[in-house]
């Protein structure tokens, strides 16, 4: 190649790259890949995909709202900027409760609730019943029993969904391989 040619591609490379930086900082794009470091679902690689209404059971990355976001980075359970991965467990229109420690979907019990986290602080607790409006989405891991979840604080926003989670390279155990999905 000459060195006209060289000088073109290399400005025709900066151009791109420097647009690409460009169209980062005015669009700001929602995370696309996201490592869980959780055991309260899979660890791993998790490729986030638009689900602009995702179903009950669907594995959703989620951006807490900033008090529940710096209560969270406070304690040391998550980073202020990281999001969590729980499944929806109720949508718009279904009962949602907390009686004492039990969180019941529809008045059937789906999880408990402990007072205390691992290292012996109280955690939060909401009570009582009701019917999730328009735009909110109660998210719990059932499967595990120590996930900070909505078994603590309550329904969220829609609007705080970034998408569905689908699972990438993740481990089945916390001392098992990584597993490409």
């Amino acid at each position: 190649m000459t060195r006209r040619g060289w000088a073109i591609a290399t400005a025709s490379a900066a151009s791109l790259f420097g647009a690409s930086f460009l169209a980062v900082a005015v669009f700001d794009p929602l995370p696309r890949i996201v490592w869980n470091a959780s055991a309260s679902a899979p660890i791993g690689v998790y490729r986030i995909e638009p689900l602009p209404d995702p179903p009950n059971g669907a594995l959703v990355a989620v951006t807490p709202p900033p008090t529940l976001a710096r209560w969270l980075a406070e304690r040391g359970y998550l980073g202020e900027r990281v999001p969590l991965l729980k499944h929806v467990a109720a949508r718009p229109g279904q009962s949602v409760c907390r009686i004492n420690a039990v969180v019941s979907v529809d008045g059937r019990p789906v999880v408990v609730a402990r007072q205390r986290d691992g290292r012996g602080r109280p955690l939060p607790v909401w009570q009582g019943c009701r019917t999730l409006r328009a735009g909110e989405l109660l998210m719990l891991n059932p499967e595990h029993a120590d996930s900070m979840d909505g078994r603590y604080f309550g329904p969220l926003p829609t609007s705080a969904v970034l998408g569905g989670a689908v699972p990438i390279l993740t481990r089945d155990s916390p001392t098992a391989p990584l597993t490409w999905r």
